[in-house]
């Protein structure tokens, strides 16, 4: 099951959302519910301070550990790059990645193995 809830004013394509869960799940050869918030700069800001004590927004949160949860923060996503819909697979993949145990921050190794991931899945999507 994937759950998207948009409490930003963007307009978000869920269709494809959806999508890059469902590819990246199943290239990883996992299953699991998730649920995807979209929300706006200063809620992705406090929730990075509160959970990972970084003061500024970013793209993507995610929450692992049984909560399975990613935050997507459109404003952030579009400074990424030109091509929003494609910047924002990218993150999706991203959060879908960490949600299943990937951790770019553990190592250089660590780092190289997620990113090529994450690569492969875009093109897929």
């Amino acid at each position: 099951m994937i759950e998207i809830v948009n409490l930003s004013s963007e307009k978000i394509n869920e269709a494809l959302i959806r999508k890059a869960i469902r590819n990246t799940l199943k290239e990883e050869g996992a299953k699991m519910s998730i649920s995807v918030a979209i929300v706006d700069s200063e809620e992705i800001k406090k929730l990075n301070y509160q959970y990972r004590k970084k003061n500024k927004a970013t793209d993507v949160l995610s929450f692992g550990e049984g909560i399975n949860e990613i935050v997507i923060c459109p404003e952030e996503v579009k400074k990424n790059g030109s091509d929003f819909n494609k910047e924002l697979k990218e993150v999706v993949i991203h959060g879908v990645l960490h949600l299943l145990g990937y951790d770019h921050e553990q190592s250089e190794e660590e780092a190289t193995k997620m990113f090529n991931k994450q690569n492969k899945y875009l093109k897929i999507n």
